[in-house]
């Protein structure tokens, strides 16, 4: 494969991966709980505080902490976090040391941060009714396809970290990328 052919593919995984961005953890994250759920909690005035700051800061991280894991899937695993577009190769580095679902936590993390901003006890509850969609979305369709897919080095890699809660010290052992 030629360089130029290198790069159109990473343009166009990183163009597939744009479009889910806006399409699903935007639309968990903005479009639905803001505009089509709950559109009043985004009328609610700001109180400008240590608190808003800290709100504003959890979203921060929790944005780029899905940046970083979704980059890691186009650049490394050539693919996207789409279950259609998935990374050809396990990505076990950066956050994925540490978790193996990062991506879903940094969503997590942003959802709270809202929830914080607005003060809503709403978006609290939806944010745990999307915890549970993704446990299950994770039991029931991703592992058992990572597993078919990648074999034996994601059963090493599910032995070596844990699933949600990060772990101080990342994993032991070498995986792929």
């Amino acid at each position: 494969m030629s360089e130029a052919a290198g790069d159109e593919s990473l343009l166009l995984i990183l163009l597939k991966l744009a479009v889910f961005t806006l399409l699903v953890p935007g639309t968990v994250t903005v479009w639905l709980p803001l505009f089509a759920l709950f559109p009043e909690v985004r009328h609610r005035p700001i109180d400008w505080s240590l608190a808003t700051a800290a709100a504003i800061a959890l979203i921060a991280i929790g944005t780029a902490g899905y940046l970083w894991c979704a980059l890691d899937f186009a650049v490394l695993g050539r693919g996207t976090p789409a279950p259609i577009d998935m990374p050809k190769r396990l990505v076990v580095r950066g956050p994925y040391k540490y978790s193996r679902n990062p991506m879903y936590i940094s969503v997590l993390t942003a959802l709270m941060g809202e929830a914080a901003l607005f003060r809503s006890v709403v978006l609290v509850e939806y944010a745990v009714g999307v915890a549970i969609c993704f446990h299950l979305f994770v039991l029931i369709q991703e592992e058992p396809t990572l597993r078919r897919k990648m074999g034996d080095s994601y059963a090493r890699y599910c032995e070596e970290v844990p699933r949600w809660f990060p772990r101080i010290a990342p994993g032991r052992r070498k995986h792929a990328v």
